[in-house]
């Protein structure tokens, strides 16, 4: 990844909860509790999902500068969707933390010197090194990825 690109990647990520603002004003109240599927996730899950995303992916990205070469925890979303009783959740806290967490992590990024971007940790989900590049292709995108999921969900409520 070239810097040019890497800037563009960290400018995505700090419009993220920007763009997740705008896609739930679409959504009425109504369909944040609508199910595709039961195994699928509503629109309050998601955004639940999102604050604790948010919250591994700071952790993961300053374990990423500081301790390259260590080994970064992993989690099952789908436990923690069940586990966590997402739906007992307040979406307004959870919408807060994802705020605060991405503004912190993405004006932090921008000050990293460049050999940063290279350091590597163990993630028990990948079999090669997870790089920091990695990071930051994964979770500018994550929200974006997510919103699509959420206009589906639209699109399905609205056909009930």
């Amino acid at each position: 990844m070239t810097h040019i690109e890497r800037h563009e990647k960290i400018e995505l990520y700090g419009q993220g909860f920007d763009l997740l603002r705008a896609a739930l004003a679409e959504i009425p109240k109504e369909a944040w509790q609508f199910k595709p599927e039961p195994t699928e996730w509503s629109v309050h899950e998601i955004i639940i999902h999102l604050a604790d995303s948010e919250t591994n992916a700071a952790l993961r990205a300053r374990k990423l500068a500081v301790e390259p070469g260590g080994a970064i925890m992993g989690y099952d979303e789908n436990t923690w969707a069940n586990e966590l009783a997402y739906h007992d959740q307040s979406t307004e806290d959870a919408l807060q933390l994802i705020k605060y967490a991405r503004l912190t992590t993405y004006n932090w990024l921008k000050t990293l010197p460049d050999e940063v971007f290279t350091h590597k940790v163990k993630h028990p989900e990948y079999d090669e090194a997870y790089t920091f590049e990695m990071w930051v292709e994964i979770y500018s995108d994550h929200i974006p990825g997510h919103i699509e999921q959420i206009k589906n969900n639209l699109k399905l409520w609205r056909n009930l």
